[in-house]
């Protein structure tokens, strides 16, 4: 029985290992529709005009895509709107720009001294494909008037409109920030020197890596669930949860800071893959085997580069970037002990059960892989 158990886990490893190279092989046909933080740099040109620079994806706002819930503009329930849009020529989406500027008048986007100041769609740029399962980016160049006495400026995010990272130039200790979707900025100096302390980008970006895991993370959140239905037991759990964190935290900084890339088309088909390895391995084993530990940390480097990927979108300056990159970390480690902890008190109870592993973890297992196998085939081919 033992020799059979480990001929068994041999060729699923076997088996994870080749998927994982025809995965990356055929990736490249992969989609994206991840949701992208918007940017925008703030300058004041020639004293009377407040300009912003912004780079988006303006269709998932057109399509009134609720970006604060949603990780992946396919998880929208209003798709098929963004779909439409998305099929639309480059001079369409263009007539529709002015309309989405003015809900942002509305809220209103801008306030200068406390008085609200509209913005004007100047230019714009968006870059075109016949691919439609690949996101468009659109560049938008809006400008307020002001006076030349103008001394300060408040940004406010709409709600629904998911995560804005606003960057002040052209001036000395310039203001950084992160805006979540119905949130407002501080008095921004416009002669600068609003720039933030380490402490203040650490703690700002905790609970963005918290809400990668929950609620958006859900393939992370699959993966976690995965390590606990091998055993409710604390040993093999801490096991597996320290070498998977380990892994990704190193991915994570390197990534992060750009000293590798690896395309989400790659990475993200192989994340639901690591998904189905540890799914199935717990269908035909019981207990922690030694070689575990090392696949899951394998696959641990793979979640730590989806991670990357996320914090390095925010575009931040050199001087926030390591304090924000551990409080990122230590947020997504917070998601994650939290789906554990979740996990124990929804069924920890039961662990000790002679049916435990026969009613709860195998049935669960088989339908973590079900999802993570569906999403393989989907990142791959649609």
């Amino acid at each position: 029985m033992g020799t059979t158990f480990y001929q068994v886990t041999g060729k699923l490893r076997l088996l994870a290992v080749m998927s994982s190279i025809w995965l990356g092989l055929h990736a490249v046909v992969g989609h994206a529709h991840e949701v992208l933080p918007t940017l925008s740099d703030m300058t004041v040109v020639d004293g009377t005009v407040l300009r912003f620079a912004v780079t988006a994806n303006v269709e998932a706002f057109l399509a009134n895509i609720d970006l604060d819930t949603v990780e992946d503009t396919d998880e929208a329930e209003n798709l098929s709107d963004y779909e439409a849009l998305r099929a639309l020529p480059v001079t369409d989406i263009g007539r529709k720009l002015p309309e989405l500027v003015n809900d942002w008048n509305a809220v209103p986007f801008l306030s200068v001294d406390g008085v609200a100041m509209p913005l004007n769609l100047t230019t714009f740029q968006m870059s075109d494909s016949d691919d439609l399962e690949q996101p468009r980016v659109t560049s938008l160049v809006l400008d307020a008037y002001i006076a030349e006495t103008a001394q300060s400026v408040v940004i406010s995010w709409p709600k629904g409109a998911g995560s804005f990272v606003l960057r002040q130039q052209g001036v000395e200790a310039p203001y950084t920030g992160l805006l979540q979707g119905g949130a407002s900025s501080p008095e921004i100096a416009l002669t600068g020197g609003g720039a933030d302390t380490g402490w203040q980008p650490f703690v700002s970006y905790i609970p963005v890596g918290f809400d990668h895991i929950l609620p958006k993370g859900l393939d992370h959140i699959l993966f976690v669930l995965g390590l606990f239905f091998l055993s409710a037991k604390l040993r093999p759990l801490l096991w597996q949860v320290s070498a998977f964190t380990l892994a990704h935290t190193v991915t994570l900084a390197l990534g992060a800071m750009g000293w590798v890339m690896v395309p989400g088309s790659i990475v993200e088909p192989l994340i639901a893959a690591s998904i189905v390895y540890v799914a199935v391995e717990n269908i035909f084993t019981s207990g922690l085997n030694r070689w575990r530990p090392v696949v899951i940390f394998g696959f641990g480097l793979l979640h730590g580069l989806g991670f990357a990927s996320v914090l390095g979108e925010f575009g931040l300056p050199e001087g926030q970037f390591i304090p924000a990159l551990i409080g990122f970390n230590i947020g997504v480690e917070f998601g994650q002990l939290a789906v554990i902890a979740m996990a124990f008190a929804l069924v920890g109870w039961f662990a000790r059960k002679e049916w435990y592993r026969r009613a709860i973890s195998i049935p669960a297992s088989c339908a973590i892989a079900l999802v993570g196998a569906y999403w393989c085939v989907e990142r791959v081919f649609l």
